[in-house]
């Protein structure tokens, strides 16, 4: 068995790995971490979606060794039911989320654009968003919200 050890939304863990194929997404739902949702296991989905190192990645086609020194956000580090992130409680002002099985992927997606592009225009939002499926709201609510919150980046925030 090796141990592996990453950041973690923010805080240094240990982790020790089933055997030498794990696969990242099934690391973190064995230590708990639900959010991160299996989706089609071949990476084409997005539910499974985390950022790594500042970027999105599958984690269903990630192998969880490849984490090691990394720096990893699952949706579990993006806010709390009392406290949600800007991102969360845009998606549910629009009603972004029905089921909510794409969402956590959606977040993670939207919050790796807004790292890097604080006030995306609309083609820079639907090519960030590309990777992620989302089956009941059709879209348009997503990038909806979405706009808001770059609308409100521009704005500083207000």
């Amino acid at each position: 068995m090796k141990k592996i050890s990453f950041t973690l939304n923010g805080e240094e863990k240990e982790f020790v790995l089933d055997s030498a194929d794990e696969k990242l997404l099934n690391l973190l739902r064995r230590y708990g971490y639900k959010g991160t949702k299996w989706g089609c296991g071949e990476g084409a989905c997005g539910t499974c979606t985390v950022i790594l190192n500042g970027k999105t990645v599958y984690s269903c086609i990630t192998y969880a060794f490849l984490a090691e020194g990394s720096e990893i956000w699952t949706i579990e580090g993006m806010g709390t039911r009392k406290n949600p992130h800007p991102i969360q409680k845009a998606l549910v002002k629009e009603g972004a989320v029905q089921c909510g099985y794409c969402i956590p992927g959606m977040v993670l997606s939207a919050k790796a654009m807004f790292d890097k592009i604080p006030s995306p225009n609309d083609l820079e939002i639907r090519e960030y968003m590309d990777g992620n499926l989302c089956r009941c709201t059709g879209y348009e609510k997503i990038y909806t919200a979405l706009k808001k919150v770059a609308e409100s980046n521009a704005e500083g925030g207000k």
